[in-house]
């Protein structure tokens, strides 16, 4: 749970300020997974990865409520996939998919990592499955059928009766 001043400074649009109140109070409270999981947030969002990958970790080590640990680990892996770290950004968002399997964001980000890490027809694949599961466009439900059975192989080539 975010720390009530982080929070309100957040509001406010003082992220640095939040970010500098929630490192202080971590030095007082190492062992505080929420307030890791506020702080990796902050660095992430002001553009401090390499420090946001250090409290998405601390914070994945605790205790974290269940939307908590699910947007912990898809920072984690977004940042680690940022940084180049493709393989580690690809396992950590595999886990998060496996752990919470109903989050299309969790698969849109997992596929990006598995382009990255040169599955890219398995990317096609997640990304089409995704879309037909959460499209509300007309055309697309229309045509939900075609995409999942495309969906189950990208590469086949259907010959010509």
């Amino acid at each position: 749970m975010t720390h009530p001043i982080i929070a309100a400074l957040r509001h406010d649009g003082r992220d640095e300020e939040a970010l500098a109140l929630g490192l202080e109070l971590l030095r007082a409270a190492p062992d505080d997974t929420a307030l890791h999981f506020d702080v990796a947030c902050l660095s992430d969002s002001l553009g401090h990865e390499a420090q946001a990958v250090l409290h998405y970790e601390a914070a994945l080590a605790g205790t974290l409520d269940t939307a908590e640990r699910r947007d912990a680990l898809l920072g984690l892996g977004s940042t680690l996939r940022l940084l180049g770290r493709h393989t580690l950004a690809q396992r950590v968002l595999a886990s998060a998919v496996e752990a919470f399997p109903c989050e299309p964001v969790l698969k849109v980000f997992h596929a990006m990592a598995l382009h990255n890490v040169g599955r890219s027809r398995e990317a096609v694949e997640t990304l089409l499955h995704v879309v037909v599961a959460t499209s509300t466009d007309r055309e697309i439900r229309a045509y939900s059928r075609a995409i999942e059975l495309y969906a189950e192989d990208v590469d086949r080539i259907w010959p010509s009766r």
